[in-house]
């Protein structure tokens, strides 16, 4: 079962490094004249100073104002928390709020001063356009630090007025079952950021409808989600092992009626191989193919590994990711992965490129090829336009007259057009010819065609279009030739 993760987290708040760094510096200053510092979570006076005692500082869980959402976007979701410091005298107390993609918030700072435990409230409201899955903690920076617990929490956006349920209703789950396990339920080997423990899950339902469930990671939540399921759906996760232990994972679904899988249970003991099979993985430059009728461009290339491992996968065009996947080797090979077709737009349609990166249990790779720029093919002709002129050949003429007639036609087209049918003919003697042109765009294109001149007078052209659209033209011609010069008197 390939690993979901967490999916798309909330849009980063970060402050700049020496932002921070000002900010925790200044924490806790004390009166001009007795200048202290922040050290190991203790305020310390200047030199020669009595010391202070440590203070105690705690932050509760936050609270969101809707844990797992569901209407329409966008939404306004308020998250709140409570700092607690035990204080004698005054401090300033500077904290962030930590978002679940790994971004942090800007630093704030209050100050307090009194005997006892003084309560700070701290909140935040993040607006959400699309569907997230996250959560938020509050870090304390000082005058100690201390970190809350995470808040899990989810939006879930409606149709906004497009409905595309088919059929399906939020309905109550007393009649919702689910089921898991591990896979592999037992891991012996190196634990690196490749190496996996996928879990699998089936929910199976009396009658189709929409559910809501939850992966429960050893008492924490790790993943959560909402499924369409018409009888059964499978729904998955994964992790990777960082030590040797012992552990379990539930699936639970929500709602009313709501229920639990089995524990699915797992077992891992990391093993160094002492370096001695070492694996590494590649990967082929890729091939990209631009579909000029869809304006879309697609790729695929080969992962190849020297060992066993698993391989996870970014494939970005022109520099942004646009798809994810990992694959497993059980010894070395070869395994070719592809990129489904990306529709391109703006810049992009003129030609960019693709990439893939890889990384595997000991090292990574990339490539990149470019693609061809979208052009949109040139709509078929509707109509086609034909005419012709017919001359002598002068360098034939004898005696006034050409032996020799050069006709041409020329066939007009509004679009593109294949097999269009041109023929000439002569009024007289029974001469003709017939071609078949093809356009890729519209245009023109000319025939030509040499015939004797004895017994005509006019040539006719007929271009007709596979579609049944049709022209003709008729071209007449005189003597061109010189009179011959007069025979002089002896």
């Amino acid at each position: 079962m390939k690993s979901s993760g967490l999916a798309r987290r909330v849009a980063a708040f970060g402050a700049t490094t020496a932002v921070l760094a000002a900010m925790v510096a200044g924490l806790a200053a004390a009166p001009a004249q007795a200048a202290t510092t922040a050290k190991a979570g203790t305020l310390s006076t200047a030199a020669g100073a009595t010391k202070a005692k440590p203070l105690a500082v705690s932050v509760t869980t936050p609270k969101a104002s809707v844990r797992d959402y569901e209407g329409s976007c966008p939404v306004n979701v308020k998250f709140s928390a409570q700092i607690k410091v035990k204080l004698k005298g005054k401090t300033t107390v500077a904290w962030r709020w930590l978002h679940g993609n790994g971004s942090k918030g800007k630093v704030q700072t209050k100050k307090v001063a009194g005997n006892g435990v003084k309560t700070i409230n701290v909140s935040q409201a993040i607006k959400f356009t699309d569907n997230v899955k996250g959560w938020e903690a509050v870090e304390v920076l000082g005058p100690k630090h201390a970190t809350s617990k995470k808040v899990h929490f989810s939006v879930t956006c409606g149709d906004n007025g497009n409905n595309d349920n088919d059929g399906l209703h939020e309905a109550d789950y007393d009649d919702v079952t689910a089921r898991a396990w591990a896979s592999p339920s037992t891991y012996v080997g190196p634990c690196t950021p490749g190496d996996k423990i996928d879990f699998t899950g089936v929910i199976s339902v009396d009658t189709p409808r929409w559910v809501h469930y939850r992966w429960i990671l050893n008492g924490d939540v790790v993943d959560r989600g909402k499924v369409k399921v018409w009888n059964s759906r499978k729904v998955g996760f994964g992790f990777s092992p960082r030590s040797s232990h012992r552990g379990w994972a539930v699936l639970e679904t929500l709602g009313r009626g709501a229920t639990e899988s089995n524990r699915a249970g797992y077992k891992v003991w990391c093993k160094d191989d002492g370096g001695h099979n070492e694996t590494k993985v590649s990967v082929s430059t890729p091939t990209t193919g631009t579909n000029h009728n869809t304006c879309a461009v697609g790729a695929n290339a080969t992962i190849s590994s020297t060992g066993r491992g698993r391989v996870e996968y970014v494939w970005s065009v022109n520099g942004k990711a646009v798809a994810t996947g990992d694959t497993y080797f059980g010894d070395a090979g070869s395994k070719s992965v592809s990129l489904s077709e990306q529709a391109l737009s703006g810049e992009a349609t003129k030609g960019g490129t693709v990439s893939i990166s890889i990384s595997g249990p000991n090292n990574r790779d990339s490539a990149s090829q470019s693609y061809a720029a979208c052009q949109k093919p040139e709509p078929g002709a509707t109509s086609v336009k034909v005419s012709v002129s017919a001359v002598h050949d002068q360098s034939t003429c004898k005696d006034g007259k050409g032996s020799t007639i050069n006709a041409t036609a020329t066939v007009t087209v509004n679009g593109a057009a294949k097999n269009v049918l041109v023929q000439l003919r002569s009024e007289v003697g029974g001469f003709s010819k017939d071609v078949t042109l093809d356009f890729d765009k519209a245009g023109s294109q000319t025939v030509s065609y040499s015939l004797p001149a004895a017994g005509t007078n006019g040539i006719h052209a007929k271009a007709t279009l596979a579609g049944g659209a049709s022209d003709a033209s008729l071209a007449t011609y005189g003597d061109h030739c010189p009179a011959p010069a007069p025979v002089a008197n002896s």
